[in-house]
């Protein structure tokens, strides 16, 4: 296909039809839906998905199929630049230092809730007075802008 897109190849769903190499795929697709019992007979190569064999033959056909090299090669390539990358890799990055103590921290709390971003002190000044952060002249809906149906 590479070296020939413009090469006739003829496709597995009906001899009849002779299909350019560049366009082989598309027509497999658009065949197997045309020619279903013929789509249940056969069975795709895992190796090229252009390549459509009786299923009964396909085991044969894994054993002789030539892009099986391709996929072998390149699964060898994969491993051994990991194998590589691996020795390769050294990680100069270390743990900060931690100046958190939690247990400290757990005797000190008293049963006030959490809120973020204030501390237990300043939770219980803001309950006692209630402030209002509101703009004078502004105050808050008493009700919703708009009406909820219970149906």
């Amino acid at each position: 296909d590479v070296l020939d897109p413009e090469r006739l190849v003829q496709c597995p769903y009906n001899k009849h039809h002779q299909i350019r190499a560049c366009r082989f795929p598309y027509h497999l697709v658009k065949c197997r839906k045309s020619y279903p019992e013929v789509a249940k007979k056969l069975a795709t190569c895992p190796f090229n998905a252009r390549h459509l064999v009786p299923r009964a033959d396909l085991s044969d056909h894994i054993m002789k199929c030539n892009d099986k090299g391709f996929i072998e090669q390149d699964t060898v390539n994969q491993s051994s630049g990991f194998q590589r990358e691996q020795m390769n890799a050294t990680s100069t990055w270390q743990a900060p230092p931690c100046d958190e103590d939690w247990e400290s921290e757990s005797l000190e709390q008293s049963d006030s809730p959490f809120v973020w971003g204030m501390t237990n002190s300043d939770i219980n000044s803001t309950i006692s007075e209630q402030k209002n952060y509101l703009p004078s002249g502004v105050r808050a809906p008493e009700s919703f802008p708009y009406a909820i149906s219970w149906k």
